[in-house]
């Protein structure tokens, strides 16, 4: 439940950064979508201290993931400041599958049955979350390839 715990509270303040990223593009549908999504997994990150009772988090230990990051986390570089709402949603989706993925094999694994019943909760909600990115993916049509050309893009001076 430490993973858990992590990897919830990675998850929420990935979404806050990359709604800040959206917001400094004046991609401001984008940017809600993320404080949405930063807001669930805050409330799973309060939901696992409170049925764990922890009163402060434990440490997760080093190379506690197969991956360099925990699965919810969103790549950094998968975000551009063009990207549609469709876009955000598609990684929402894989996060959220990954996350519901690993909540199924902790509560497979899990031998304390506090444990089981606080992951099969979060997978459970994890579910929802899936479905719910679903549904918001269906209202909105999938960009055209060129999605991403700028006509006047950023210029940096070195």
């Amino acid at each position: 439940m430490a993973q858990a715990l992590t990897m919830e509270r990675e998850a929420a303040q990935r979404y806050e950064e990359i709604a800040d990223a959206m917001e400094v593009h004046n991609n401001r549908e984008v940017a809600q979508l993320f404080r949405t999504m930063a807001g669930y997994e805050a409330k799973h990150a309060e939901s696992i201290m409170a049925e764990m009772s922890w009163v402060e988090a434990p440490g997760v230990p080093p190379g506690a993931w197969p991956a360099m990051e925990s699965p919810e986390m969103i790549p950094s570089d998968a975000v551009h400041y063009l990207m549609h709402p469709w876009h955000a949603l598609e990684l929402a989706l894989a996060a959220e599958q990954r996350a519901e993925a690993f909540f199924a094999e902790l509560a497979r694994t899990a031998s304390d049955d506090s444990v089981r019943r606080a992951a099969i909760e979060l997978r459970d909600e994890e579910s929802e979350h899936v479905a719910m990115v679903k549904q918001w993916m269906a209202k909105f049509p999938k960009p055209a390839g060129d999605w991403a050309h700028d006509p006047d893009p950023p210029r940096y001076n070195e």
